[in-house]
């Protein structure tokens, strides 16, 4: 695999005949391409069979392509390529890369990162079953994403219940002999901390559940009933008579199954339906094992406006299985996914390790099930459109009634919100949140290191906050005129608001008057003892009506902001007392600790390193390494990212 750029200056007058000139010399084989604008954004990410081909046909009749590929050409200043052995190690990388850089023209999961997952942590000695939000390459296995978060958790109580494996973020080890805690005496664990139950059964408890969670349920109470069978013949009647009980609630829930298929056949079956114009796309799979329907899903796809059927379906199955519980030998599909088809089943015969079909049934039982999952779809964007409607409503009569109560110049449709958190002046930072339309804008939420105050000044570390945050924008705002390209422009907001009273207020816009953005930004404080709103130019707060949608507006987004600076707070402050904590280690002074955080950036990769990687460090010893690397292990780990 090689890499290959290319530079332009920063003059734009003949861009497009350098990048046609570029693009004439690209090689004839598989890769993957990448677009930037003019302020080295990466802002699509393709693949191609043929570099050569795919990059030239963006340039030779650009007024040829849709409406939104040709808004990405007029964005592309730059570009570079990878070239790979073969296209499935080209979709590969195009999957990796698309993760990493989110770019702004890749059609998209819409941040399924939000959605949790069943983890179950087999590296360990002895497995635990958690929630999480993270994926992490730690050995575990992950079950989801789960739209649904009541019925995974639904789900994860039944198999506790039925297989009690620990939950605990205790480090368990074989041998230890710890005393249980209340959930073995309630027989929701079976206390391996105690050294209640062996290694070996623990493991094939753990064996399984993810039998269970891959939706082979038939499988798993078929060995089951042969277990029992076992046990009985044994005259071992204690085991035999709780797995009598656990195949009787397994029984249970695959009688609510439904049956979809005459065959015993493992199958996913993906529809979708669209709407052109909200630019957003709802996928919904059933999940068949043996012949019965176990599970369903649904997701919605962003920026798929004018996209091709088959390059959505194509783009949601790439970002969907490498995440995905289980790949069955089959994958019905509602449409083709076009010049791509072969390549992708080839991908996922390499995550399942045997091959993988890609059908579109015309007629039959599958046929029916496509056009069930597809009605489920309809719904599922129907449904979706309701609530947007009905939270548009709602948002926009708190927007209208807030501009009214303040006497805004327009409607507040961006608020931004600043506090600040600090212990007497230790480990002192600011956050910014945004909310446009009344929903939080996650992307846009900044955090501060407070970098000009010492000491517990709150007001100087406002003024220092909004001060930076409006430099910011100005700046952006000059790159984007020197460019001639108004996306690269930081959004200023309709409203900003300051966590505090009339000091912190006033701090606020003194770094307002100091950038010139005073007369274009509106700011006002929220005090939270009485939850009045201090305006300048007004001699007396202003008191909102308690049940008013304005005052309840405000009080969310002013309390995002300090829960997201409490966090950030709490985040550097752990930071410090773990370092301070490895300085006092015999044998690790500041300078080794210096070396270590140069090295590995933060705590959380000192804590993933092994021994061997933490020798590798200038300075470091292996018998450092290990002191090291037994103090991060005692430090107490969360049980979940949930």
């Amino acid at each position: 695999m090689s890499a290959h750029g290319l530079e332009i200056g920063s003059g734009t007058g003949n861009l497009r005949e350098r990048l046609y000139e570029r693009v004439k010399n690209l090689p004839d084989r598989p890769g993957v391409y990448i677009m930037k604008d003019a302020a080295g954004r990466v802002i699509y990410i393709g693949k191609a069979s043929s570099l050569k081909n795919r990059v030239r046909s963006y340039f030779q009749s650009p007024e040829s392509l849709p409406r939104r590929t040709q808004v990405l050409v007029e964005h592309i200043a730059d570009f570079e390529y990878v070239v790979t052995d073969s296209e499935v190690e080209a979709l590969i990388l195009e999957n990796t890369l698309i993760k990493r850089h989110r770019p702004r023209y890749n059609v998209r999961l819409r941040d399924d990162k939000t959605y949790p997952y069943i983890k179950v942590t087999l590296a360990e000695p002895f497995p635990r079953v958690i929630v999480t939000r993270k994926l992490e390459e730690d050995g575990s296995r992950y079950f989801g994403p789960y739209p649904d978060v009541g019925g995974m958790r639904s789900t994860l109580a039944f198999l506790r219940r039925l297989f009690p494996v620990r939950g605990c973020s205790k480090k368990v080890s074989e041998g230890s002999h710890d005393r249980p805690c209340l959930n073995h005496h309630i027989g929701r664990c079976l206390a391996p901390c105690a050294g209640a139950i062996t290694r070996e059964a623990y493991a094939e408890l753990v064996r399984q559940i993810v039998l269970f969670l891959e939706g082979r349920q038939d499988q798993l109470v078929r060995e089951m009933k042969r277990q029992m069978q076992a046990a009985s013949d044994l005259l071992d009647f204690e085991t035999a008579a709780a797995l009598r009980d656990r195949i009787r609630a397994m029984e249970r829930v695959m009688e609510r199954q439904k049956v979809v298929l005459g065959s015993r056949r493992d199958l996913d079956v993906i529809g979708f339906a669209r709407d052109e114009s909200e630019a957003e796309t709802c996928v919904e799979i059933f999940f068949v094992r043996g012949g019965k329907l176990v599970g369903r899903k649904r997701f919605f796809m962003t920026n798929s406006d004018e996209t091709p059927d088959a390059e959505m379906l194509a783009a949601f199955v790439k970002q969907y299985y490498p995440t995905a519980t289980f790949v069955p030998g089959e994958i019905v599909v509602q449409s083709e996914l076009g010049d791509d088809a072969g390549s992708i089943a080839s991908w996922l015969g390499c995550l399942r390790g045997s091959k993988v079909e890609i059908t579109v049934p015309r007629r039959g039982e599958k046929k029916h099930l496509v056009d069930m999952v597809h009605d489920n779809a309809v719904l599922g964007l129907e449904e979706a459109r309701a609530r947007a409607a009905r939270a548009a409503d709602m948002e926009d009569g708190a927007l209208a009634e807030l501009q009214s109560a303040l006497g805004l110049p327009r409607l507040p449709r961006r608020i931004e919100a600043f506090d600040i958190s600090t212990i007497q002046g230790t480990d002192a930072v600011g956050s910014m949140v945004v909310f446009e339309g009344g929903r939080p804008l996650k992307s846009g939420y900044k955090r501060f290191k407070i970098k000009t105050v010492g000491g517990q000044d709150d007001f100087a570390m406002m003024r220092e906050v909004v001060s930076r945050r409006c430099r910011r924008a100005l700046r952006q705002q000059q790159q984007a005129e020197r460019h001639g390209d108004h996306e690269m422009r930081d959004h200023l907001p309709d409203l900003m608001l300051i966590d505090g009273g009339k000091g912190q207020l006033n701090a606020a816009l003194e770094a307002l008057r100091e950038c010139g953005l005073a007369e274009r930004i509106p700011a006002v404080g929220l005090a939270k003892e009485h939850e009045l709103v201090f305006m300048e130019g007004k001699p007396d707060p202003i008191a909102l009506p308690r049940d008013s949608k304005a005052l309840f507006l405000l009080q969310r987004v002013r309390d995002e902001a300090h829960r997201f600076a409490v966090s950030y707070h709490r985040q550097l402050r752990a930071r410090r007392a773990t370092l301070s904590m490895l300085e006092e280690i015999p044998g690790i002074g500041r300078k080794r600790l210096r070396s270590l955080v140069t090295a590995f950036r933060s705590v959380q990769a000192m804590r993933e390193a092994s021994v061997e990687e933490l020798a590798k460090v200038p300075g470091m010893t292996r018998k450092a390494a290990q002191r090291v690397k037994d103090a991060l292990d005692s430090l107490s780990q969360p049980s979940s990212n949930s």
